[in-house]
């Protein structure tokens, strides 16, 4: 057997502390030549050395089941090999191409027009940005500005877009800006139906009074806030700790911006590809958006690239008017037409659909643990928020232990949300029951064991 093959078919264990020494010098030296705004090898101390599916072995022989896969990027885990070999094929025929078609891109092309809903397919363009879920939003402001001659835009609170200039301006999280003075001006932000309701507001009713907000602001001519290029909205906000739109506040922003000529642009950066049991997770809440932001998972395999489909009326970009020279990679559209390709031959929209209701069965009991505020999540796309004994403002503090309780274990969850108080799993799409099930079983372990040694300290 292979050392891969032994990989695929281990169980997850821990026999060293981390970082093992063979991983912690490899860390020492990141430490000393890399910028401080690293951020994963904080979180999770090892050194790499193969990956497959959905697991992870470390230099110093660890092994881990991969519930971060490149932050929702790998939709067939580590290193598929009908993907690797697509790509790898590529390689030697065309990898760098502009803006230029090819067949490769062609095939791509088709591939992603044919995934959107049949109503919607005929009268989309695609436009191929930087390799970034960034660059993909900056390109969506940008010709919403352009096609409406207008300059704001309404965003979401808890929402993330990105740290770029211009999309830290549209993402909810303070924690940045603050060392980022003159930021992109004409943002207003709104409450988000889900995820953090004022306590004196009744849930049931919140997501209403979110709706009402924004479209009394919007079309008061005393609101203040002039008729924006854009919105730009999540159906699942990811980072901000896994809180998926009501259908309700959905449907009404649909139905006030197409009513005020607004374009709505959807971030499908992590959402899309499957991630939440549709191709896109728009296509629950029944509307369709003038704007797709779609990149993460395009190529199911971590190679980058980014689009936006629009509807062909914004499309008044003259030549030359949004460029970048890393929009023509053809290894990622050679392993992205592959990817669609397997969605559809080994319905993994299916698996993604069963695995979701077996984390639903799974988790249910956690919701009357007392370490547990909430659990929510759709497809493939799920977060557990905490809350600390006593006074609960240590519920930070509190996911921090179960991540790296969770780790010694051996599964790598995130965090996210507000204090990043939720603890998050994206897992390989493709993702088996049995692996599931064992991860499950690792992460309700470590919330009742962190909540009990926590109870114990206060």
């Amino acid at each position: 057997m292979t050392a891969t093959a032994r990989l695929t078919s281990a169980q997850p264990h821990v026999s060293s502390p981390l970082p093992g020494p063979r991983s912690a010098e490899l860390l020492q030296r990141q430490a000393r030549r890399e910028s401080g705004a690293r951020v994963y090898p904080r979180h999770f101390p090892f050194v790499v050395a193969e990956a497959q599916g959905s697991y992870i072995r470390d230099l110093d022989g660890n092994v881990f089941i991969d519930f971060l896969a490149g932050a929702g990027v790998l939709s067939f885990g580590h290193n598929h090999p009908e993907l690797v070999e697509a790509a790898t094929k590529q390689m030697s025929v065309f990898t760098h191409g502009l803006d230029m078609p090819s067949p490769a891109k062609d095939a791509f092309t088709e591939a992603q027009l044919s995934m959107l809903p049949e109503q919607v397919r005929d009268h989309m363009k695609i436009h191929f940005c930087g390799p970034t879920g960034a660059n993909a939003v900056d390109a969506a402001i940008k010709l919403a500005k352009t096609a409406t001659g207008r300059g704001g835009v309404v965003a979401f609170q808890g929402g993330f877009h990105g740290t770029t200039h211009a999309t830290m301006a549209l993402t909810g999280n303070l924690s940045n800006k603050g060392a980022v003075a003159n930021g992109m001006p004409g943002v207003h932000f709104f409450p988000y139906p889900t995820g953090c309701v004022p306590d004196d507001v009744d849930p049931a009713t919140w997501d209403a009074t979110c709706a009402a907000l924004l479209e009394k602001a919007l079309t008061d001519p005393n609101g203040g806030i002039p008729t924006p290029a854009a919105v730009i909205m999540e159906m699942v906000q990811g980072e901000g700790g896994v809180n998926p739109v009501t259908l309700q506040f959905a449907q009404r922003v649909r139905q006030l911006t197409r009513q005020l000529g607004i374009p709505l642009i959807v971030d499908e950066v992590q959402t899309g590809c499957g991630r939440t049991g549709t191709w896109f997770a728009f296509e629950q809440y029944d509307i369709e958006p003038d704007i797709i932001v779609a990149s993460k998972a395009l190529s199911g395999m971590g190679l980058p690239i980014a689009i936006i489909m629009y509807h062909q009326d914004l499309d008044v970009w003259a030549p030359g008017a949004h460029t970048g020279t890393f929009r023509g990679n053809q290894l990622a559209f050679a392993a992205g037409a592959k990817a669609v390709e397997m969605v559809r031959r080994d319905n993994l929209l299916g698996n993604v659909q069963a695995r979701s209701e077996q984390v639903a069965r799974a988790l249910e009991p956690l919701t009357a643990h007392r370490g547990v505020r909430e659990v929510r999540g759709k497809g493939l796309m799920w977060g557990v928020e905490l809350n600390a004994p006593g006074d609960g403002r240590n519920a930070g503090q509190l996911a921090e232990e179960v991540q790296a309780r969770a780790l010694r274990a051996g599964l790598i969850l995130e965090l996210g949300g507000r204090d990043d108080c939720v603890v998050r799993m994206l897992p390989p799409l493709n993702v088996t029951a049995e692996v599931m099930d064992i991860a499950l079983t690792i992460m309700a372990r470590a919330i009742k064991d962190a909540y009990r040694e926590q109870a114990l300290a206060a």
